[in-house]
């Protein structure tokens, strides 16, 4: 085994988040909530080689299962992500993931005056215009949305 080969553990059950942007994992932690100090074990990989991106990080949680409203707002920030659950070593289940047509709910019109920030039971939503470079429009006002303001609202960056 060569000096640039690094081994991490399988885990017995919990998910595998894999293809993130590099340098995104702490965004995606921070998505889901996950500080460290819940006991969790978890793994980041950060940097590493992909023929597919180029560089990616990979996040290994332990005993933990991402649900599907999580798995959409990390859909947010790593669109071509790829969750895999994991059980007794196994990967059970895989989604790939894909920015959605349509993102309800999950953003804040930056626009003062559209209709969501004023009525509390108007709901965001979101038509994808471009994913790369990502760009969204609200449907309400038509005021765009890019990657940063979406990275900003999801992780607080």
């Amino acid at each position: 085994m060569s000096s640039a080969t690094l081994t991490v553990s399988k885990i017995r059950n919990g998910t595998v988040i894999d293809h993130i942007p590099a340098g995104r994992s702490l965004a995606v932690l921070k998505v889901l909530g996950i500080t460290g100090y819940e006991g969790l074990r978890i793994a980041i990989l950060m940097n590493v080689e992909s023929k597919k991106l180029g560089r990616k990080d990979i996040v290994k949680i332990e005993d933990r299962v991402v649900d599907e409203r999580e798995a959409s707002v990390i859909s947010l920030i790593a669109p071509e992500a790829t969750i895999n659950i994991v059980r007794d070593f196994n990967v059970v289940e895989k989604r790939n993931l894909r920015l959605p047509e349509i993102i309800k709910g999950l953003l804040k019109c930056p626009n003062p005056l559209c209709v969501t920030n004023n009525d509390p039971e108007a709901l965001s939503e979101f038509v994808k215009v471009s994913e790369k470079p990502l760009r969204l429009r609200c449907v309400y006002c038509d005021t765009y949305l890019n990657e940063a303001d979406v990275l900003r609202q999801v992780v607080g960056q």
